[in-house]
């Protein structure tokens, strides 16, 4: 126990109070995170002279998302994606570095850990949605190929869905492949044009939502995580160019770097080649990794 007399607590020195009370063995970067919420948080409360029952609404609130969340719902992540934040800590901790492939939110649905499947594998499980072939490479700042880098892919089905939503409906990983890129740094799958999609609403989050007056959808898009020793791990999505959603993705996800145009291909050889119908959908994502150099904020924090 600290015997060291403190100030009581005032409005006027709430925050201070409160900080002072941090014990002498709490981490520089501890205090400095602490500190900082506290003093945004007083402030917030001053600011909009928060009522008894506001307070009372915003605990309820925070409890309810926290109940909503079980194996496969993280209502959590999705009120982080919502406000932004997760966006922002994403953004603060992966600075675009030249070509370096630009990161976005991972999202709330990569929940279960992906199959791997040999280059060239059909994801869709269900024959549903508009067949497309995607290709891309993996490649470091200076170009070079990137062999046996891990492409870790997910995406909705044809109705906006993901497997982990409708257990029993949706077969067990579908649209989901853990690829590996070849000697060339290549990859290539078979999966369906995405589509765009609500998130759910059925819980605090859709609640807030309707509040401030704002529609729920994601446009259309594929995850990616892309890793390989040695170098940084990318987290980012390709979105669909022509999908209505892009200017007000409820995430704030979008990055003009990552749009591309899902073309329509008609060549009945390939087509047959891949194992595909005539015509079909094509995307290609290149993905630049810059070296990983990064320290802990806790090893680098004075």
């Amino acid at each position: 126990m600290d015997p060291t007399p403190r100030r009581l607590f005032t409005e006027a020195a709430s925050a201070d109070v409160v900080i002072e009370s941090l014990g002498s063995a709490v981490t520089p970067r501890t205090r400095r995170i602490l500190g900082s919420l506290v003093t945004h948080l007083h402030a917030f409360v001053k600011d909009v002279q928060l009522t008894d029952q506001e307070w009372e609404t915003g605990i309820e609130f925070l409890t309810a998302a926290g109940q909503k969340c079980d194996a496969v719902r993280q209502e959590c992540i999705l009120l982080s994606d919502v406000l932004g934040v997760s966006m922002l800590v994403e953004t603060i901790n992966h600075r675009a570095v030249r070509e370096a492939t630009e990161q976005t939110v991972l999202g709330p649905f990569h929940l279960v850990v992906s199959p791997e499947r040999e280059l060239g594998a059909d994801i869709n499980l269900t024959g549903e949605g508009t067949p497309c072939l995607v290709t891309g490479s993996v490649r470091d700042m200076d170009g070079r190929p990137v062999p046996g880098a891990a492409v870790d892919v997910w995406q909705s089905d044809a109705k906006g869905f993901y497997d982990v939503q409708k257990p029993g409906e949706i077969p067990e990983r579908n649209l989901r492949g853990l690829f590996r890129t070849d000697g060339q740094g290549d990859f290539w799958f078979r999966t369906i044009v995405p589509c765009h999609y609500p998130i759910p609403i059925d819980g605090p989050v859709g609640r807030l939502l309707a509040a401030a007056d704002r529609h729920p959808f994601r446009p259309a898009h594929i995850h990616f995580i892309v890793e390989a020793p040695g170098y940084e791990t990318v987290t980012t999505h390709v979105f669909d160019k022509e999908d209505p959603y892009l200017d007000t993705d409820v995430v704030f996800g979008v990055k003009e770097s990552l749009i591309r145009t899902f073309a329509v291909t008609d060549d009945e050889e390939r087509a047959v080649r891949l194992g595909l119908p005539n015509p079909f959908r094509e995307v290609r994502f290149d993905c630049v990794l810059r070296p990983s150099t990064r320290e802990t904020r806790a090893e680098t924090q004075p």
